[in-house]
């Protein structure tokens, strides 16, 4: 066991779960990001050294007693990547190091192309408020808990198994649930095929004996697959589903959630929107999988989950102008959005702000996104957010914008995005990315409150 955790890319919601955890070890933790953030501001604020400038002469001397963990997120170029490889430090990729921590546990995994945020977090919640407890690692900040890392006594560790990298192969669930298999970072895999052979590796290493939630429709070859299997759904019968779905005020739903040899009648979700029933649905398969948990505390968990940062996130609302911030960055998974803030506020008009995210997958679905942003009433398309990517010619926004079918739309630069809102009579806003638009959130919101 080493005594010093250095991290590369420690601002990051997935690595800065690991660094917390290793803080709350007793550990020596520090680390490198590329710029300032809410995150590490507040990781600053708990004790964890933060810089960032490319210094290899930051890093803690003592190779025999630093781990070093790395995103793949960031450049292979870096100084300090580069460094710590010459000078043999111990190192590991940040799924790597997340395999290490659930072994010995009994994990709880949450994979899929979308939904796996909120899902995770959902189970945390339904397994903290009933009793069962648990420790998780999650890709967002929890509402309830202010967080994206819990810590409890029991045996059981809930994970957000990220496919991109093929991270979440590192991973050996007791249980794990999969929401979708869409085409996506194809900087990766180059096909759909290999998303999905990825995905199928993932549910053969669930353990002998273990559980894999599958959601209904989805086509995922089961042949190598030892776990025993269930399907979930937002309304189709199957073994976990939602039926007499009732619509209450604000975008909620009054509904009965079905599993194997009972059900839960009107069960409510703490925050709005269709997709949150769903993934309800998902996070208490995985829960009633893994223990048997009284159906009563099951229902108030829902009831009282206030919902992960960035994730259908409603910032303000009045009866005149609302804005809610999205981290949707998939074409699927913006039409969703756009759908559940449609039943949420309806009649309204929704102006929405997209920023997309890396130059690779605004190429592989630029098709997909016009067709997504299309159901807008008027949109703003921000500049590309490379990310990790250098750029590739011919790739901008406007293979997006010109082919959205909405007359009300425009491209602008970040720097004139505030002046632009300021001018615009706003009914719903909504703001889409996972880049650097959550910088906007702060003065977008307190531009909506003062118009």
């Amino acid at each position: 066991m080493y005594d010093n955790y250095y991290f590369i890319g420690i601002g990051g919601i997935g690595m800065s779960a690991i660094a917390r955890y290793f803080k709350h070890e007793g550990k020596n933790v520090s680390g490198y990001d590329i710029t300032p953030s809410q995150l590490t501001s507040a990781l600053e604020k708990e004790g964890i050294e933060v810089h960032y400038e490319d210094r290899p002469d930051l890093i803690p001397l003592n190779t025999d007693n630093t781990f070093v963990i790395y995103t793949p997120a960031i450049p292979e170029d870096l100084a300090e990547l580069q460094y710590v490889k010459d000078k043999g430090y111990a190192i590991s990729k940040r799924s790597r190091a997340l395999g290490q921590i659930t072994a010995g546990k009994d994990c709880l995994a949450v994979s899929g192309t979308h939904g796996k945020t909120t899902t995770s977090t959902l189970l945390a919640h339904i397994l903290t408020e009933s009793g069962v407890g648990c420790s998780a690692f999650l890709g967002g900040i929890s509402k309830n808990y202010h967080s994206n890392l819990l810590l409890g006594d029991s045996d059981a560790l809930v994970a957000e198994a990220d496919e991109y990298d093929r991270s979440f192969l590192q991973l050996h669930p007791d249980v794990a649930v999969i929401t979708y298999i869409d085409a996506d970072h194809l900087d990766i895999y180059g096909n759909k095929q290999n998303v999905v052979d990825a995905f199928s590796q993932f549910a053969s290493q669930i353990k002998i004996g273990g559980k894999l939630i599958l959601k209904e429709g989805v086509d995922l070859p089961l042949d190598s697959i030892k776990a025993k299997v269930f399907r979930y759904s937002f309304n189709k019968p199957c073994d976990f589903y939602a039926s007499d779905i009732k619509p209450l005020a604000e975008g909620r739903f009054d509904f009965c959630m079905n599993y194997p040899g009972g059900k839960i009648e009107h069960c409510t979700v703490g925050v709005p929107g269709w997709i949150n029933v769903e993934n309800a649905v998902a996070a208490t398969a995985v829960a009633l999988s893994y223990k048997k948990i009284n159906p009563i505390r099951v229902k108030n968990a829902l009831a009282s989950f206030q919902g992960v940062e960035r994730r259908m996130d409603i910032r303000y609302s009045d009866s005149k102008k609302a804005y809610v911030d999205d981290y949707a960055h998939h074409p699927k998974e913006i039409m969703s959005a756009i759908s559940s803030i449609r039943n949420i506020f309806p009649d309204r008009k929704i102006l929405g702000i997209f920023q997309p995210h890396l130059y690779t997958r605004t190429r592989d679905f630029a098709a997909e996104f016009s067709q997504a942003l299309s159901g807008l009433d008027s949109l703003v398309m921000l500049p590309i957010y490379p990310a990790r990517e250098l750029p590739i010619t011919g790739v901008f926004s406007e293979m997006i914008l010109d082919k959205v079918t909405i007359n009300d739309k425009t491209l602008v630069q970040k720097e004139d995005l505030l002046e632009y809102l300021s001018s615009k009579d706003i009914d719903v806003l909504v703001t889409f990315g996972a880049g650097d638009i959550d910088r906007f959130i702060k003065p977008i919101e307190d531009l909506i409150k003062n118009v």
